[in-house]
C-alpha cells in the first residue's frame, strides 16, 4: 500500500520581504526520514506562495538541484505544510519554530 508522505517539524525564518517576492527560509521533516533544509518561499501576484528549492551552479554553468518534489502532489504538500507554518506564526506572533 502507498501511504501519503508525512510533513512535519516545520520551521519558517522569515525575511525582510524583497521586490522579487521573498519571504524567508524553510526547512521540513519528509516522512520521518529525510530533513529537507533552505526552502525558499515567495509569494505570487496572485495572493500565494511558492517554493524554490537549493541547487547550484556547476563551473560549466549548468545548475544542479540538490532536492526537489517530483510529483506535484508532494510539492503541495509541502507547500500546504509551510503556508499553515506562517499562518500559525502570523496569528501567534512568533518568528519562527517547529510544529
Amino acid at each position: 500500500m502507498n501511504y501519503p508522505p508525512v510533513i512535519s517539524e516545520v520551521t519558517f525564518y522569515p525575511c525582510r520581504p524583497s521586490e522579487k517576492g521573498f519571504l524567508g527560509i524553510s526547512s521540513l521533516l519528509f516522512d520521518n526520514k529525510l530533513s529537507l533544509n533552505s526552502i525558499s518561499v515567495y509569494s505570487t501576484s496572485v495572493g500565494g506562495y511558492r517554493l524554490l528549492f537549493p541547487k547550484t551552479v556547476l563551473r560549466n554553468g549548468r545548475e544542479v538541484n540538490y532536492f526537489y518534489p517530483i510529483s506535484r502532489d508532494v510539492y503541495n504538500l509541502m507547500l500546504e505544510a509551510i503556508e499553515q507554518k506562517i499562518i500559525s506564526i502570523q496569528e501567534g506572533g512568533r518568528t519562527h519554530g517547529r510544529s
